[in-house]
């Protein structure tokens, strides 16, 4: 049976701002997605830990910025070991919350983009049943610009058909320029489906593969 690497991965803070976030050292890979689009089961179904992130039948319930610690360490420019962490993004899109909260996480997310060092690459979730919205065109973009490598999960992949899932792969594929750091997959919280392949792109990312360096 294969070693699941973001097992042990223990809830640290939930902050509301970027700087009650954990120190900036080490590496981390944030998921972002829209409310309702399976970011909760993903992150639970990939660190094998059913009630790690909260699941909610009411959208939109992640509101902070969530800091889980892994086991794992990755080493600095120094070979010194460094921690690793896994931070849930606020749900973006959900319409019954506040506007004023909306544009404060709007703010906080790009800081969060543009300012964090740590942060290796972002998992975005986005729900196989519909086309991409301004908040994912928004985030691939980020990623384009920067070269930040970006893993996207196609969730809720039970809900079609094996070559209906596989028909929306190859439409965002199709979408993605090539010579950018942005990868893509069809993955199912609730069948494990592509599981695994997400927990190694994770992973990759982790450690700075894909990312051009200087």
């Amino acid at each position: 049976m294969t070693t699941n690497p973001l097992q042990g991965a223990q809830f640290v803070l939930a902050a509301h701002r970027v700087n009650q976030l954990p120190a900036d050292v080490g590496a981390e890979v944030a998921f972002a997605g829209r409310s309702n689009a399976g970011k909760s089961s993903a992150l639970n179904a990939l660190t094998g830990h059913k009630s790690l992130a909260r699941t909610s039948k009411t959208p939109g319930r992640t509101q902070q910025m969530v800091a889980f610690s892994l086991p794992g360490v990755v080493h600095d420019e120094m070979s010194q070991a460094a921690p690793t962490r896994l931070i849930d993004l606020p749900g973006y899109g959900y319409a019954k919350v506040p506007e004023e909260l909306r544009e404060h996480w709007r703010q906080e997310i790009d800081r969060y983009l543009h300012e964090r060092k740590s942060l290796r690459g972002v998992v975005l979730i986005v729900d196989i049943r519909h086309p991409l919205k301004e908040f994912d065109r928004t985030m691939l973009e980020f990623c384009f610009g920067t070269l930040l490598p970006c893993h996207v999960l196609l969730t809720k992949a039970d809900k079609l058909s094996r070559n209906q899932a596989a028909q929306a792969l190859a439409v965002l594929r199709k979408q993605l320029d090539a010579s950018t750091p942005v990868t893509a997959q069809v993955f199912s919280s609730s069948e494990g489906t592509g599981v695994d392949a997400a927990r190694e792109a994770v992973m990759r990312m982790m450690h700075g593969e894909g990312r051009p360096t200087d």
